[in-house]
């Protein structure tokens, strides 16, 4: 049976005084398992920056209970701090040192052991070898994402909280950035936090999601639950020979549909996808291809949000 490695109850921060009070999160509460990934997704200004600002102890929460490896946060901070690490897009490191020379520093703060073995060997996996004499002014944003990553993997966390990790990534480098975060989970049991605008990421890495809005968790589950919970799906029919009679039998019925010359796209019920098909035969409307959109998790989200 998988451990906890971090559980969050009731926990709220607000800002302000007491008469003009906001509540950037309010009352959440969730665990993530050893070797778990678990997406945090929320549109701008949910109140996931704050969330993942308190899981550090950048700022107190107002209330709630925070526990890493079943030790409350704020009592063993020091302690809980060396296992667990974070990497974000948007922070940055010192820029006129080397590569090389900021993850030596890093690597005797948290005190690695081997310490050039690992620096070496998380160099050849984020692909910055080439760079290591480079100083940090001089990487380009996707080569400054990398080196935040590499710096958040030096101590073999037990936790690491990403924050839009591969936001500034070309599409090859992502995937390869995506391929070692699920191989030291994997390899290490590593748990993570991730939170991203890149549903098909999401869908693709998390075991589980937790979905915050205006400060409150409105939905969690498996992505292939969450994404269950949607029924529609879009059917795109192209019909050349019959495409004017399609359209007319389509406005007779009331049936929402959008026409691309010959191409038919309509947002339909999943269940009655077979009905649609079979009136369309006894109609004398002849398709020549046929193809069925299901949803996905950005289909889930913005439908979410959207309520």
């Amino acid at each position: 049976m998988q451990n906890n490695i971090l559980e969050v109850k009731n926990l709220t921060k607000k800002f302000g005084s007491p008469a003009g009070e906001f509540t950037a999160v309010d009352n959440i509460s969730f665990s993530l398992k050893e070797g778990e990934i678990l997406g945090l997704l929320g549109p701008n200004g949910a109140g996931k920056t704050t969330t993942i600002h308190m899981l550090l102890g950048v700022t107190d929460p107002t209330e709630g209970e925070i526990r890493y490896f079943g030790k409350t946060f704020q009592k063993n901070k020091e302690e809980i701090l060396k296992k667990i690490n974070f990497a974000s897009t948007y922070i940055n490191l010192p820029r006129d040192f080397t590569v090389i020379q900021i993850l030596d520093i890093f690597g005797r703060l948290y005190e690695v052991e081997n310490r050039q073995k690992r620096i070496q060997k998380l160099l050849i996996a984020f692909d910055l070898e080439r760079l290591k004499k480079r100083s940090y002014n001089q990487l380009s944003a996707g080569e400054k994402t990398r080196l935040v990553l590499t710096k958040a993997f030096l101590n073999y966390p037990k936790l690491i909280l990403l924050d839009e990790p591969t936001a500034s990534l070309d599409v090859e480098v992502a995937v390869k950035v995506r391929e070692f975060l699920l191989k030291e989970k994997n390899e290490y049991s590593t748990s993570i936090l991730l939170t991203s605008h890149n549903m098909s990421e999401v869908e693709e890495m998390c075991d589980r999601v937790v979905v915050i809005n205006h400060g409150k968790i409105i939905d969690q589950g498996t992505p292939e639950k969450l994404i269950k919970s949607i029924s529609r799906c879009e059917v795109e029919l192209k019909i050349i020979d019959d495409f004017t009679k399609a359209a007319a039998f389509l406005k007779d019925r009331k049936v929402p549909f959008h026409q691309n010359k010959f191409s038919f796209t309509i947002p339909l019920e999943e269940k009655n996808v077979a009905e649609l098909l079979t009136l369309l035969t006894y109609s004398h409307i002849t398709y020549q291809e046929i193809s069925i959109k299901k949803p996905d998790l950005e289909d889930y989200f913005l439908q979410v949000i959207q309520k």
